[in-house]
Parts: C-alpha cells; sequence; structure tokens
C-alpha cells in the first residue's frame, strides 16, 4: 500500500497510538488500514460413505487433492460460503451438516472454517478450479496427494468418526492440529 484511499496522501507502516501492531497508517490523516486474515470455506461432503475431493487446477499447489473450499464473499454466512464453494468447485449440491474444524493456515493469512455435509444427488462435474472431481472410499484416497498436512488430519480424523457416527471439532494450523470437542465436550 503507498497511498491513502481517503486523501491520497503517503501511507507509511508504523504503530499507530494506542496500538502495539504496525500498521498503514496515512501520514496526513492518520487513517489506520487493517490487514486481517482472510476466510476460506469449505465442507468434507459425502454420499453413501464416499467422500468429495477436487484436484487442484490452480496454484498454489496445482494437482494436489483437497475438499471443495475457497473465499467467503461479503453478505454470506460461512455456511453458505462452503455450499457455494462446493457447488463452483465440484458441481456438488449439498446440505451443511455442522462444523468440523477451524484451522489458520500462518504463511497465508487465512482461516479454513469447515464444515461436515451430505451431497443432495452423486452428480459431479469439475469447476474452473478443479482438474478433477471424484468421490473416494476411505481406503482409495489418495493419502500423500493431499493439499496441506492440516487436511490429511482432518480427512483422516473424518474417516475414523465416520464409521462410528460421533463426530469431534478439530482445530489447529496447517501443520499440527488437536480434536477440541466431541459431541460438544471439550476434549481436555
Amino acid at each position: 500500500m503507498k497511498y491513502c484511499s481517503e486523501c491520497g496522501a503517503d501511507v507509511l507502516k508504523r504503530t499507530p497510538a494506542n496500538d502495539k501492531v504496525e500498521r498503514f497508517v496515512c501520514e496526513h490523516c492518520e487513517r489506520v488500514f487493517y490487514e486481517n486474515p482472510t476466510i476460506i470455506a469449505g465442507c468434507l461432503a459425502e454420499w453413501e460413505g464416499k467422500i468429495l475431493l477436487c484436484k487442484r487446477a490452480i496454484e498454489p499447489r496445482v494437482g494436489t487433492w483437497t475438499i471443495p473450499a475457497g473465499f467467503m464473499e461479503i453478505g454470506e454466512s460461512v455456511e453458505l460460503a462452503a455450499a457455494r464453494e462446493t457447488l463452483e468447485e465440484t458441481g456438488a449440491t449439498i446440505t451443511v451438516d455442522a462444523l468440523y474444524s477451524v484451522f489458520h493456515v500462518g504463511p497465508t493469512n487465512q482461516v479454513y472454517i469447515v464444515y461436515r455435509g451430505k451431497m443432495v444427488s452423486p452428480e459431479l462435474l469439475a469447476g474452473a478450479e478443479s482438474a478433477e472431481v471424484r468421490l473416494f472410499e476411505p481406503t482409495e484416497i489418495p493419502w500423500d496427494e493431499l493439499f496441506y498436512p492440516a487436511i490429511k488430519d482432518i480427512l483422516m480424523r473424518f474417516v475414523q468418526e465416520f464409521t462410528v457416527g460421533q463426530f469431534g471439532i478439530y482445530m489447529g494450523t496447517e501443520i499440527a492440529g488437536k480434536v477440541a470437542m466431541i459431541d460438544g465436550k471439550p476434549t481436555s
């Protein structure tokens, strides 16, 4: 950022008065410009015991498999964003069941909010951001070709929990995480 969107003056990075974080601040009008994480909404969608994944056709990490997810838009709820992104990337219409995971990806300053959901029908159609979309039996998931370690953790946990029908909530980072709750009760 070089110029203030309010007055057009130069913007410099410094710590504003009564703050502890370095931010962009206008040299003339003192407007503070905040940089906040972006929200990525996604869904672990299933159809008759199979899990929906998409192979990335765009950077970063083209060719890796992941759950359908993408940027939340202004004016939509996180649940609607997860359903919209699933439809855009895979052609699948889903119903959102419950929150499943929240994790932070530090290098990109993104917060992933992932839900569990069910597909309304098995029809799939790869969108512009997906090279391929597929329903995987749990034993067929390409574990060594997944987007982030956190996606692998979430999928492994989801497969285990799906078989017993008892789901937890995962939280963490792109590298590591933990189960925060199972059936609404803290795990530790």
